[in-house]
């Protein structure tokens, strides 16, 4: 399994949310959160914006999926054709263990060569 997160624009996330549902990709997650890239912040007149708002959405899934996930938010976070600094940037990750709290059972990826346990 692997764990996508992208810190995007907050202007962007009903796109991505609505791009990512249209996928196929329901589950995520998002919070607000704030940050700098390497533009540093904003400066307005006098006053410089250190922290700028952004989303940060965040889903697991299985290692094949990964790169349409990847393009969905690319697609959707990015602003115009070319984009734009301050778009954001997406991280990929390794998911060792999963735990469904309800149940307390461990999730298993199915996958050619293993078999998932009944659930």
């Amino acid at each position: 399994m692997i764990m996508i997160r992208a810190i995007i624009r907050p202007e962007k996330t009903d796109d991505v949310l609505a791009a990512l549902m249209e996928a196929g990709f329901p589950a995520v997650t998002k919070m607000d959160v704030y940050g700098r890239g390497k533009q540093r912040g904003m400066k307005i007149g006098e006053v410089t914006y250190d922290e700028l708002p952004k989303e940060m959405i965040f889903t697991v899934v299985k290692e094949q999926e990964k790169d349409d996930v990847v393009k969905v938010i690319m697609q959707s976070a990015r602003s115009g054709v070319k984009g734009a600094y301050g778009d954001g940037k997406i991280f990929i990750s390794s998911v060792d263990e999963v735990y469904t709290v309800s149940s307390g059972r461990k999730d298993v990826e199915t996958t050619p060569a293993t078999t998932c346990a009944s659930a």
